[in-house]
């Protein structure tokens, strides 16, 4: 009966870890929380000092990297929305896709 709980155990306990291991093309989960904590950031930042112009930039985080996504109104505009992005703590990268359309 011991022996049966031991490996009960033994592998309930080996599924949990292998659940928690990220593959190369996804995050762990880990990382995924700090990724989510990295798009909040980013996104009060770009609402902060945009005002209504950062509610329109969608924010995704992967790995450290941040993808800008949406369309504004002026050149300047997502060149700033990329400059802000990039000066937020915790981001390694900025891959600004965002689309002026006037």
């Amino acid at each position: 009966m011991r022996n049966s709980l031991k490996m009960l155990f033994v592998g309930l306990l080996s599924i949990i870890i292998i659940a928690c291991v990220a593959s190369p093309g996804t995050e762990s989960t880990g990382e995924f929380l700090d990724s989510s904590t990295t798009t909040a950031k980013v996104k009060a930042t770009l609402v902060n000092q945009l005002g209504r112009t950062g509610l329109a930039v969608q924010v995704k985080t992967f790995k450290d990297e941040v993808q800008l996504s949406g369309f504004v109104a002026t050149p300047g505009l997502k060149q700033r929305a990329g400059i802000i992005a990039a000066n937020v703590d915790g981001v390694r990268t900025v891959r600004n896709d965002i689309i002026v359309r006037p």
